[in-house]
């Protein structure tokens, strides 16, 4: 129930983000760095309580993997996964709760890049597989630019049973597929739960026999289908927009 990588963020928002969320241990600034950034890091990490350590440039890329760390890399405390029970009350306590299933997506950028969008329209939850699926690591948590600290994200060992639950909650189960209800036309009234797939195959085969509509975003070009962030992120701002 752990991030699974070495345990850093970096990069100016994922740094402050984490530091202001109390996750951060020690923090490493780039010892030639200077300027307004510095300055007010400098400041938060003292009222943190957390150490700086002024660190050469190269092994910072090397804390990170060659990742644009700006300068900046933190030390956190390993990711904390929400249980789906506590998702399950969260869910309760909103008019028109949004869930977001995520089967088998396996790119850190994508897996970010749908965590900003789930905290700009506010999204109840995000649940990931165990097994198969990329999980919070340092580049998802630089992608999300601290919407880690707001979204909560559960990991399950068996995503069918976790759909049972749901069902049996009050959630209404939708898939995404080239056949099925134009997204404009998509009833989201209830608690919704949405299954997004595998960026290549799309969602399981197992998990499609549990989904109660197939949804689809009309598509007028060449290309049969679109990133799994950028179609997730338009279906999120669908239920978004229909909550207005």
């Amino acid at each position: 129930m752990r991030m699974e990588t070495n345990d850093i963020v970096y990069g100016l928002h994922a740094v402050t983000e984490s530091l202001q969320a109390n996750t951060g241990n020690k923090l490493y600034i780039q010892e030639d760095l200077r300027g307004k950034n510095v300055d007010k890091i400098k400041l938060l990490a003292k009222e943190k309580k957390v150490s700086i350590s002024w660190t050469p440039k190269k092994t910072l890329s090397d804390m990170c993997d060659g990742g644009v760390h700006q300068g900046f890399v933190l030390k956190v405390a390993a990711f904390s996964y929400t249980e789906l029970d506590l998702l399950l009350k969260k869910a309760e306590q909103e008019d028109n709760p949004l869930i977001l299933i995520l089967d088998g997506l396996t790119d850190p950028h994508n897996l970010g890049s749908i965590l900003r969008t789930a905290d700009a329209t506010n999204v109840c939850g995000v649940i990931i597989p165990k097994h198969r699926s990329v999980g919070i690591t340092p580049v998802v948590a630089k992608t999300a630019t601290g919407a880690l600290e707001h979204v909560p994200i559960c990991r399950v060992t068996n995503l069918s049973q976790t759909l049972d639950k749901l069902k049996a909650a009050g959630f209404w189960i939708f898939g995404t597929d080239m056949n099925g209800t134009p997204s404009h036309k998509w009833n989201t009234q209830g608690k919704l739960a949405l299954i997004i797939g595998n960026e290549g195959k799309g969602i399981s085969k197992n998990i499609k026999k549990q989904v109660d509509e197939m949804i689809t975003i009309p598509m007028n070009g060449h290309v049969q289908s679109l990133n799994a962030s950028v179609a997730a992120a338009l279906l999120m701002y669908e239920v978004f927009r229909n909550r207005l």
